[in-house]
């Protein structure tokens, strides 16, 4: 599955932003979707995630309550809801899609990555 990650742009703190990742080649209702970010100089780490099936997310705890992911199977496109936005949340977010079930946190797991996003937030 081919994935594009759209969205970002420069934002005040305690804005929002949403970002979307449309896919291509399959559908994504039989993939579990991550979102994955990486700031400069940092690791890439996991930001949150929907299962497929049941649709059971998860978070990272920087932004549980603030992000919020969703899926709209009919367009083949997931979507990561940003609020609250903090400077620390700058970074290039990507999106990715993973078979395996449950909530997948590893970026191992996940076999299609799209490109990123860059999402910056001003103090």
């Amino acid at each position: 599955v081919q994935l594009q990650a759209s969205g970002g742009g420069l934002v005040r703190a305690g804005g929002s932003l949403r970002l979307s990742c449309a896919a291509s080649g399959r559908t994504l209702r039989n993939y579990g979707m991550g979102w994955f970010r990486q700031a400069p100089g940092k690791e890439r780490e996991f930001v949150g995630m929907i299962s497929w099936g049941s649709g059971r997310t998860g978070y990272a705890v920087s932004v549980k309550g603030r992000f919020t992911i969703s899926r709209d199977n009919a367009k083949n496109s997931v979507y990561l809801q940003m609020n609250s936005l903090k400077p620390e949340d700058t970074a290039v977010y990507c999106c990715a899609a993973t078979q395996r079930m449950g909530v997948i946190t590893d970026p191992d797991f996940y076999g299609s990555w799209g490109q990123g996003t860059l999402v910056t937030v001003s103090s």
